[in-house]
């Protein structure tokens, strides 16, 4: 598989355009935005937002009504 090099054209060849879950904790409190939009890199699997989808999902977490919500257990690890 070819490397992600900034500039060469190879860079394109390991970036995946799909959907993803963006997590986030804020304030004490876990929120998940499904389908979001994010280019992921094939190699390390990180995941890169266009600045728009960024500020779509604030303004989301800040605005609307969450389409379901979850329980979510916590454990300690110590």
């Amino acid at each position: 598989m070819a490397r992600a090099k900034r500039g060469e054209s190879t860079l394109k060849e390991t970036m995946l355009e799909t959907e993803v879950t963006y997590t986030l904790a804020h304030d004490g409190k876990f929120f998940l935005v499904e389908h979001v939009p994010a280019r992921v890199c094939r190699e390390t699997g990180e995941q890169y937002f266009a600045p728009e989808t960024v500020e779509r999902i604030r303004s989301a977490i800040e605005g609307q009504k969450p389409v379901r919500v979850i329980e979510t257990p916590v454990y300690e690890y110590a």
